[in-house]
């Protein structure tokens, strides 16, 4: 026997093939998630317009420039919020499907996302935890607003709460951020992983 054959693999059995192709093909059952996630997105669409709406309706109805002022302050805050939410859900999306579904054929589109060259899990990950950060913000922000108002009747305990979740936020972003650039550097360093 030379020593070609004996370095050859032993040929996978037809269950084995089929039960791995099974599970390579499962990663399919994801895509409708992310239709679902595209549906989510278009009514994300419909929430913005109507809060637009709304703060067309403030501003014209409403005389007192004080007033009006915080709640256009407030309301922009909120169409911000819309719009960050749906950056994270088209980033989830795009990103996820691209990374565990199916390669997207997006080389020929010139309005291809930058971003989109270089992604994977850990990339997602960062994006992801900074994407919930700005989020967590703009709610702290709006929340400072409200409490700010005379007669604010809401809870300063969740206020408290809400301060201290996206002090969370930040730590675990900051170790997301760590803790890839420790996986990149180690990778770097050693391409193969040892072998």
């Amino acid at each position: 026997m030379s020593s070609h054959d004996s370095n050859q693999e032993p040929k996978p059995s037809f269950v084995e093939s089929a039960l791995e192709n099974s599970i390579f093909a499962s990663r399919w059952l994801q895509a409708p998630l992310y239709l679902g996630l595209i549906v989510a997105q278009m009514i994300y669409v419909v929430q913005f317009m109507r809060e637009l709406w709304h703060l067309f309706h403030v501003f014209f109805e409403d005389k007192n420039v004080e007033v009006v002022s915080t709640h256009i302050m407030v309301g922009v805050l909120g169409l911000i919020d819309v719009v960050m939410v749906a950056n994270l859900v088209i980033m989830v999306v795009i990103g996820g499907y691209e990374t565990f579904v199916s390669r997207l054929n997006l080389d020929e589109r010139e309005d291809k996302p930058e971003w989109l060259s270089h992604v994977n899990a850990g990339v997602m990950k960062i994006k992801l935890g900074t994407a919930l950060i700005s989020i967590s913000s703009i709610h702290l922000l709006k929340t400072f607003i409200e409490v700010r108002e005379p007669g604010f009747s809401g809870d300063y305990k969740a206020v408290m709460w809400q301060a201290i979740l996206h002090s969370l936020f930040l730590v675990s972003a900051m170790f997301l951020a760590y803790t890839d650039r420790v996986m990149m550097h180690t990778l770097r360093e050693n391409p193969k992983g040892g072998h």
